[in-house]
């Protein structure tokens, strides 16, 4: 029973992985940037979640409710404040700015909340389910944040092919120049991009410190890192892929954990996907455009 205990916290962790790339391979799909401040975006989702139950005693929906909404807002305002003045600067200014603010994020937190982890309270609160006589035990936030991850998957999938502003989106990704001139507002379309990716990320947060429950400034730090990872193993741009990526990601390094060793995990995760852009430069899912120069 334990190859199957570990192969369903691969999936769940996996899960929190692909709803975390889902969002960064949405903004480097349209906008062509990396928002390395996406992974502190999820520490503000948890914050806000925390507060909402902690201080305001909330109902646990609620709470995560405020946390979307309050991301969402931020992914908004970060856009607009650190990034559309950059739309037309060179990539590496666009990633200098943001690490500014994905270390901006992280000290305003420190210096709000304080540094002491904060024991968050799980928003699933219901009992696990038992299979084989008991003797496997599945979490109720595991089922949750599956189900969530292909809820996620379906309605952003939905949202890109049949809605006007999803073929918007689509547009921006092929040609931005052409878009706008076809009468789309690339502005507006991009900050519903960041809008979210953000919501994505409030998400994945409250999720992430449900299953595992100290929640401090640096929550979404490696989190962030691992997903960006599994939006490129999987092919950055590409949602499908960001999916698989994001689950298979989170297989390995359980199963790294349970097989070889916590120490080695990381560096195992990190390793399989050198290997994988060796073999395929564009991801698992990913298309290899050539440029015309």
């Amino acid at each position: 029973m334990s190859f199957l205990t570990n192969l369903i916290n691969g999936i769940s962790l996996g899960s929190v992985y692909a709803i975390i790339a889902l969002g960064y391979t949405m903004v480097y799909g349209i906008a062509k940037m990396l928002n390395f401040a996406h992974g502190d975006v999820i520490m503000v989702g948890g914050y806000l979640c925390y507060c909402a139950m902690s201080y305001l005693g909330l109902h646990p929906l609620v709470s995560v409710l405020i946390a979307v909404v309050g991301c969402t807002v931020l992914g908004i305002v970060i856009e607009r404040l650190a990034y559309k003045p950059l739309r037309g600067a060179p990539s590496l200014a666009v990633l200098i700015t943001a690490i500014g603010v994905s270390y901006f994020l992280q000290n305003s937190a420190l210096l709000i909340m304080k540094s002491d982890p904060k024991v968050f309270t799980s928003v699933v609160d219901l009992p696990p389910l038992e299979l084989f006589g008991g003797q496997l035990r599945i979490q109720s936030v595991t089922i949750v944040t599956v189900l969530a991850c292909v809820a996620v998957m379906v309605a952003l999938t939905f949202f890109t092919q049949r809605t006007k502003m999803g073929k918007a989106m689509r547009a921006c990704s092929e040609d931005k120049a052409a878009a706008q001139l076809m009468g789309i507002n690339v502005d507006t379309t991009i900050s519903m991009v960041f809008a979210i990716g953000s919501g994505l990320a409030a998400i994945a947060g409250v999720l992430l410190c449900s299953a595992y429950p100290a929640l401090m400034p640096t929550t979404g730090a490696m989190p962030g890192i691992k997903a960006f990872t599994a939006a490129v193993f999987g092919g950055i741009g590409s949602i499908p892929g960001a999916a698989l990526g994001g689950i298979l990601l989170g297989i390995i390094e359980i199963f790294a954990k349970a097989y070889i060793g916590t120490e080695l995990a990381d560096a195992i995760v990190f390793g399989v996907l050198i290997v994988v852009l060796l073999v395929r430069p564009a991801g698992l899912l990913g298309k290899y455009v050539p440029e015309k120069v």
